[in-house]
């Protein structure tokens, strides 16, 4: 019998390993085909919108505010609402660069939306992999760890430097969808709370 679940959990450990990048996960072989089907279902997900809060922090100082992300393949509008920071912007882009609108100083251009932020903001936001991380699924930029909690869904992902604890899973929904996702990599926090998804 210990074999027999042994030869199980290499299989499952092989259905992911196929998917990129490299991934070790902690759990159960009933957990890791639950998370085979995640990725399986959500692989073509390339338009989506989602509307809730994002905060930011470095450690000493950050922002938060009302947030609407709508993802269109490779093409991305993120605006967040911040008035009393008065940190509230617009940020666009996609292959060929990004523009960030509605700080002071003009519009900038720049050729990523993380350099962007990072330049006029201060703030450290992999908007690349939180891509991916948003809807539970790990990015393609490298290696990453996954854990998993009683529900058999992600609970902790490790990739990049960042650990992303998924807090919050709306169920109703197949596949189900995280709700908030709090990731840091010390000194910078990014926490998510989303209030709505759409799913196009």
């Amino acid at each position: 019998m210990r074999v027999a679940r042994f030869l199980v959990g290499l299989g499952a450990l092989a259905l992911l390993a196929g998917c990129a990048p490299a991934v070790r996960l902690k759990g159960d072989a009933a957990m890791y085909r639950a998370q085979q089907q995640r990725e399986h279902a959500l692989a073509g997900t390339e338009h989506w919108s989602l509307s809730g809060r994002l905060g930011v922090s470095d450690g000493h100082q950050g922002g938060s505010g009302s947030l609407e992300w709508h993802q269109d393949g490779d093409h991305y509008d993120f605006q967040l609402r911040a008035p009393i920071t008065g940190k509230s912007f617009r940020l666009t882009g996609g292959p060929d660069g990004a523009l960030l609108e509605g700080l002071d100083g003009g519009p900038l251009r720049g050729p990523d939306a993380e350099s962007l932020m990072r330049k006029a903001l201060g703030w450290e936001v992999p908007l690349s992999d939180l891509r991916a991380w948003v809807l539970g699924l790990r990015a393609d930029s490298g290696p990453a760890e996954l854990r998993f909690g009683e529900d058999h869904l992600p609970s902790l992902l490790l990739q990049d430097g960042w650990t992303v604890d998924y807090r919050s899973w709306d169920q109703s929904r197949q596949p189900a969808l995280p709700v908030q996702i709090f990731a840091t990599k010390p000194p910078y926090k990014v926490r998510l709370f989303v209030e709505s998804w759409q799913l196009k």
